[in-house]
């Protein structure tokens, strides 16, 4: 399984070019204000090798991030060869999901669209399940475990001492939308209406009746870091995943979460329309 080095070392280098273009700096130039080669720096960009932390700190400082970027980015160096938490579950965690699960373990607040199924954060063990024997590869029982158990795991970081804050706007289809049977879907809403009552937690319905809105592209997630820099757009496709940090990219999904925000019925409203689709299941 890639070592959580490799997610966190992807991570870092992301931020790091993130930093030197907004700074509008060339390699050559940030190696020579801190006294490394082009080649070095370079390579901090990258997945491969060994970072010093004292040299990203430099960096930072010579890009002109905040104290927050600068702390952020350095403890990323500082604890890049750390193990997580997942790495214990299997021989071979795809690299899309391992960089997801760093990301995530890390993260201050995530936002969620979601127009197909129930986020992953808030799913009951069985409605996991009935997805994963969904899929079109069948897959055999203990995979479908180990995969479901990786999942509940991850929902751990609601419930830590500093828990992961959540706004999930969730279409109507996800509610209505019967995964594995009717009781099932009973308690699945039913931990929706729970989680729609914690404080860290934001749950809102987009009602069909508000026709086409701004996320025609699909379901996803906007992963957030202490500041805005840090911030990841996720987005899960069938055949794969794509990780977003372009400011251009990430403005466009930050600007669908806010109209869809606006279009969604208000927390009470949704706890209410879950309420109806539960009783009327």
């Amino acid at each position: 399984m890639p070592e959580r080095t490799t997610t966190r070392r992807r991570q870092l280098g992301a931020m790091l070019r993130k930093l030197r273009a907004r700074k509008g700096m060339t390699l050559e130039e940030a190696g020579r204000l801190v006294g490394v080669s082009k080649a070095t720096v370079s390579r901090y960009e990258t997945q491969a090798g060994p970072v010093k932390w004292i040299v990203v700190d430099a960096l930072c400082r010579e890009y002109g991030a905040t104290d927050a970027e600068r702390e952020a980015v350095v403890r990323l160096a500082k604890d890049a060869k750390q193990q997580g938490w997942w790495s214990s579950f299997a021989d071979s965690i795809p690299e899309s999901m391992n960089l997801l699960l760093t990301l995530e373990d890390e993260a201050v607040h995530e936002n969620h669209f979601s127009c197909v199924y129930v986020p992953g954060l808030l799913q009951t063990r069985a409605y996991t399940t009935a997805l994963q024997e969904a899929n079109e590869i069948r897959l055999d029982p203990a995979e479908i475990e180990r995969l479901v158990d990786i999942r509940m795991k991850r929902q751990e970081i609601l419930a830590r001492s500093k828990p992961l804050r959540m706004w999930a706007i969730l279409d109507e289809s996800v509610i209505r939308r019967v995964v594995g049977s009717a009781e099932i879907m009973k308690e699945q809403l039913e931990r929706l209406l729970e989680a729609n009552e914690s404080s860290h937690i934001r749950l809102q319905v987009l009602p069909f009746s508000k026709g086409a809105h701004a996320a025609a592209l699909g379901s996803f997630v906007i992963i957030g870091g202490t500041e805005a820099a840090l911030d990841v757009a996720y987005v899960d496709f069938h055949t794969g995943s794509l990780f977003l940090e372009k400011d251009e990219e990430l403005e466009r999904y930050r600007l669908a979460f806010e109209y869809l925000r606006a279009q969604a019925l208000d927390v009470e409203a949704s706890s209410a329309m879950i309420q109806r689709a539960r009783k009327e299941l």
